[in-house]
């Protein structure tokens, strides 16, 4: 382009339009850590979550203590010694929130991991062959979102007994409903692209095309969908715990911290109160990697 003084410059749209084909260029996995790492809260979310990891897997190295030993004198406020203070029983609550710190996030992790096996595969199916398959398993699913999460939970609890165990294998039963239809949504858009045409095309077998061409590219609301699932699995098991269910005495989770503070939450308010804010941080920090992932899988995010 010529200018007033006969001189050549540059298009106005030249560097947006290098700057598109630059992010084109890279894979879309690339694209979605450049949008993230943009996210400052989400990025400083994903730090505190990491610490808090940590925190879970290196439990007897920064404790120094155990969670269940009654070595000490109960209640006492936090000091240099207890960072915490001590628990009606005398024992250490930093430890025990430390070590309860892996009850909480084993469910957290575990009960998505058995939402998003079976979602996924009752979604994929329910998608890809429709027909009465669909009808089956979609009529299954509305069966199972009409049922309080939580409902559901305690009659499995009721059933099978109180347990750790029990609590990741009641939650992840009751959410995988909401990820069955988020992942038969995903296929049915996913099937009408070209690539997916192409390999049927190729003559690519059912199986190769679900496995290697559907599925893979339905991963990305599927786990911010799971990302969430977290958060609300963690709430739900300190809600469990908070009624008796769940980890039993003397194992420590932050609900069952939680409950055996509540009696005591005039007298010594850091029984309950560094639980919660264990919780809440925690809670806070999923929800902003989930809005933060949610963001940079969004194709049309700039």
């Amino acid at each position: 382009m010529l200018s007033e003084e006969g001189t050549v410059t540059a298009p106005a749209d030249a560097e947006f339009s290098d700057r598109s084909v630059s992010e084109v260029r890279r894979s879309p996995a690339r694209n979605a850590w450049r949008r993230l790492r943009a996210n400052r809260l989400a990025l400083v979310s994903l730090i505190v979550f990491a610490g808090v990891v940590a925190v879970a897997v290196f439990a007897p190295l920064i404790t120094g203590a155990s969670p269940t030993a009654m070595a000490n004198l109960p209640l006492l406020p936090p000091s240099g010694a207890h960072l915490m203070g001590t628990d009606s029983l005398g024992r250490d609550l930093w430890a025990r929130v430390a070590y309860g710190t892996r009850i909480s996030l084993a469910v957290g992790i575990g009960s998505q991991l058995i939402a998003v096996a079976i979602g996924m595969s009752v979604g994929a199916i329910a998608g890809y062959y429709r027909g009465w398959r669909e009808t089956i398993l979609m009529r299954a699913t509305d069966i199972m979102l009409a049922l309080p999460s939580l409902l559901f939970a305690l009659l499995l609890l009721a059933v099978l007994g109180a347990s750790v165990q029990v609590v990741i294998l009641a939650l992840g039963l009751s959410m995988w409903p909401s990820i069955a239809r988020l992942e038969r949504g995903q296929v049915l858009q996913v099937m009408n692209q070209e690539y997916v045409q192409a390999a049927y095309a190729l003559g690519a077998s059912d199986r190769r095309v679900m496995v290697r061409h559907v599925m893979p590219n339905t991963l990305g609301p599927i786990a911010v969908q799971a990302t969430f699932g977290v958060s609300q699995a963690i709430f739900a098991e300190a809600f469990l715990a908070f009624l008796g269910l769940g980890a039993q005495p003397p194992t420590p989770s932050w609900g069952r911290l939680l409950t055996e503070g509540y009696e005591y939450i005039r007298t010594s308010p850091h029984l309950i109160l560094f639980p919660a804010l264990a919780i809440s941080v925690t809670l806070l920090a999923i929800n902003f990697i989930g809005d933060g992932l949610r963001d940079a899988l969004d194709p049309q995010t700039s």
